[in-house]
């Protein structure tokens, strides 16, 4: 079955830009801000369920209405925020804490596509981020997802706690305007980001990230008391997985019946929380797909700002992917290459520009194009391999022009083309704390980490993971030490549960935000109950290069529920696709293979 796989995806946290598409979505990826215009003067054109929770006297709500079950009553969507006039919407009534009635209730925005074929229930889907909205994951991705469920299967994603305007609790905001959130931040690497060179080559370097851990670790302290002391501070123990989770269960009950199977899938960090589901409600498990996996192990043992250079760990491994395919390309396909040059080559006219921005940025702290610039810029060649020629063909001519335009008045003109690599001021509207709200939610206990110790890891970790990634800043991982509070509940494991039915963990083998060894991890714990299937490709989740092996593997386990036997099945990407004019990822896999 041919289902064109190119998801439209947040990458997992990664690091945050206060602009448009600027700094730093391992959070994906693709490096656009988590800035979301927040959609206060929107309504969801949709009834509002109107069914009463009821305790249960274990660790459940139990839905009253109809069957003892709410139904959901599904109504025509906002254009304004859904474009496609297919779907249908609703709202969802929840408790805020499953396990304390008087804390009250919220309610999710749902959007939902029906089956195509003779209906079968409900795939739910999670996209991540964390903060992702999944409204906007079905609008833009509908025919994919219905394709890979093999057409039997109604859509049905949500903005999950924490993430947008319709959805209680909601977006979760810490400054009132920008002009505040940017007078908060002036003057610190937040809004500068992280100089360096090489793997913080240049001891200066290190000596002024390190200036900066007083100054920062003051600045997070009281961000977490602004957060706190916001009106969407209230609602911020109520953000975590572990509700997710069972709000998940609760959609099921409602939509395909009390005890039904739930079927999911689950992209980035949608992953620890469908590991989190399947481990609370294994009974329940139907058929579900975890894609590009955080190990949840880290998440229960260890601080945020420690796991998230693991989470690099395969990063430059894509990078290195980027660069062969420029050098098999040539200058008639990649503008960063010239005739006859390799891989090292083309590293090295992109190492020498960060160096030119570098040694700009320490005789004028001021200059339009940092060296910071240029390490967020490289970030977009962690999104799917589909951008890599649109990258080097025209954002790094760009990105040359500005850093070696002669005059701040001159590289201000060239610079001003570049979108994506605006300063980080802030323009428009607030930015968004729902992606830290959700991690750090999840994250164990304050273990009294310094900002300094967070300063240390990175330059440790550079050196001894991703080069060219680790030290972006800001990321929404590095905030979890400071953060206020912590989820009213959290799931630590086990999480070698034997579920009801077998579940199916992909991922890349070279994912920069997810590395392959997490889903492995995953499958171990999981054994007997879970099978993995790995493609050889590069990008954050699966999709990111489209594959008819790994469509086929999706398709027969959605449509009657087969897996491969083992956990050694390899699927490669489609022949025709090509990063490059002329290049695809079999010729690039190939030179690697050389190295």
């Amino acid at each position: 079955m041919g289902v064109p796989r190119v998801l439209e995806h947040e990458a997992l946290v990664l690091p945050i830009v206060q602009i448009a598409c600027g700094a730093g979505q391992l959070n994906a990826p693709s490096n656009c801000t988590l800035i979301m215009i927040p959609f206060a003067a929107l309504c969801l054109a949709a009834t509002l369920l109107t069914s009463v929770f009821a305790y249960d006297g274990h660790d459940n709500y139990r839905h009253k209405g109809g069957d003892d079950y709410a139904s959901v009553e599904w109504g025509p969507c906002d254009p304004s925020l859904i474009s496609d006039p297919t779907l249908t919407c609703a709202f969802f009534k929840i408790p805020l804490d499953y396990h304390d009635p008087s804390a009250g209730h919220g309610r999710l925005a749902l959007v939902k596509a029906n089956a195509t074929g003779v209906r079968r229930g409900t795939v739910f889907v999670n996209p991540g981020g964390p903060g992702s909205p999944g409204l906007d994951a079905v609008n833009s991705n509908k025919d994919l997802l219905l394709g890979l469920t093999g057409g039997n299967y109604d859509i049905v994603s949500w903005d999950p706690r924490g993430v947008g305007s319709l959805t209680i609790p909601g977006e979760v905001f810490c400054f009132d305007s920008t002009e505040d959130y940017n007078t908060f931040w002036n003057g610190t690497i937040e809004l500068s980001g992280i100089e360096m060179t090489g793997n913080f080559s240049d001891p200066t370097d290190i000596d002024d990230l390190f200036a900066q851990a007083p100054i920062m670790q003051a600045k997070y302290d009281e961000l977490a008391e602004r957060c706190l002391n916001h009106p969407s501070g209230k609602f911020l123990k109520y953000v975590g997985s572990a509700a997710t989770a069972r709000d998940t269960v609760a959609l099921a009950d409602a939509l395909d019946g009390p005890g039904s199977p739930i079927n999911y899938i689950a992209l980035s960090y949608g992953t620890l929380q469908g590991a989190w589901l399947v481990n609370m409600f294994p009974e329940r498990v139907g058929r579900i797909v975890l894609d590009g996996v955080l190990n949840p192990l880290f998440i229960a043992s260890e601080e945020t700002a420690f796991i998230w250079p693991k989470q690099l760990a395969d990063a430059d491994k894509v990078y290195d992917g980027f660069v062969t395919g420029c050098a098999l390309a040539g200058p008639s396909g990649c503008a960063i290459a010239t005739q006859g040059q390799s891989a090292a080559d083309v590293d090295g006219v992109i190492q020498a520009l960060i160096g030119r921005a570098h040694a700009a940025t320490r005789r004028n702290s001021s200059v339009p194009v940092t060296s910071a610039d240029v390490h967020e810029a490289l970030s977009d060649v962690q999104s799917p391999p589909s951008g890599w020629a649109d990258f080097a063909n025209t954002t790094f001519p760009q990105l040359v022009a500005a850093v070696d335009a002669e005059t701040p008045v001159r590289a201000r003109r060239a610079f001003g083309a570049i979108h994506k690599l605006q300063r980080r001021d802030q323009t428009n509207d607030t930015k968004p704390y729902s992606g830290e709200a959700i991690l750090c939610s999840d994250s164990i206990d304050k273990q009294g980490t310094s900002m300094l110790d967070v300063f240390k890891n990175i330059v440790s970790a550079s050196r001894n993971g991703s080069e060219l990634f680790t030290a972006l800043w800001p990321s929404t991982f590095y905030y979890c030490p400071f953060w206020p509070v912590r989820a009213v509940e959290r799931y630590r494991g086990p999480f070698n549960k034997t579920l009801a039915n077998k579940v199916l963990i992909v991922n890349n083998m070279f994912d920069p935000a997810t590395p392959v060894a997490g889903a492995v991890a995953l499958a171990g714990l999981l054994g007997d109950s879970a099978t993995l299937v790995r493609q050889n490709a590069f990008g954050h989740v699966t999709t990111s290069e489209p594959s008819q092996c790994l469509n086929n593997v999706m398709v027969s386990y959605f449509t009657n529920g087969t897996l491969p036997q083992e956990n050694d099945t390899m699927c490669e990407v489609d022949i025709d696709f090509e990063p490059f004019p002329g290049v695809n990822t079999e010729a690039i896999l190939k030179v690697l293979g050389e190295k």
